[in-house]
């Protein structure tokens, strides 16, 4: 991932392009449902797979298959592509208040249990790129399987200010 021109986004862009990162496309639904839904302050991401340009760039269980240090990177790439569904229905990641909550799905060999330090790569980018606004409230949870044998999800929950 490549960084932006920061002069042409908001402060969140702009931190996520000294991170060097841009925000991806965001990721076409697997099935019948939206990326990001907006109710009032409130938006709610469907769970996001660690998808890089249309692909899933490591598949299995996180602790046989994948590493965890491997998983943690593919937990960033999910709270990256969380932001960009978050803009697809904002227009701009400046309107976030705060993330309320992340929930992280880990699909995990039977014996592991690191599911916390996983989606700690979710919750240290959205600290990095919305600073307090980032903190939150998280789930971190092992589960057998995941969509496309991906081996990592996430879903944040974010509110906005007023217009």
């Amino acid at each position: 991932m490549s960084a932006s021109d920061s002069t042409a986004t908001g402060t969140v862009e702009a931190a996520l392009a000294g991170l060097g990162l841009t925000l991806p496309e965001v990721v076409a639904p697997l099935a019948s449902y939206q990326p990001a839904v907006r109710t009032g302050l409130y938006v709610y991401t469907s769970g996001q797979l660690p998808m890089v340009e249309g692909k899933l760039p490591v598949t299995g269980k996180v602790g046989a298959e994948v590493t965890p240090e491997e998983a943690k990177d593919l937990a960033r790439i999910c709270a990256l592509n969380a932001l960009a569904a978050v803009k697809s229905v904002t227009g701009d990641l400046d309107r976030i208040a705060r993330v309320v909550k992340v929930t992280g799905f880990v699909a995990s060999a039977a014996d592991f249990t690191g599911q916390p330090a996983v989606v700690n790569g979710a919750s240290e980018l959205l600290g990095q790129a919305l600073g307090d606004k980032g903190v939150h409230a998280r789930s971190a949870v092992g589960v057998a399987v995941l969509p496309l044998d991906a081996p990592v999800e996430v879903e944040i929950l974010v509110e906005l200010t007023e217009a």
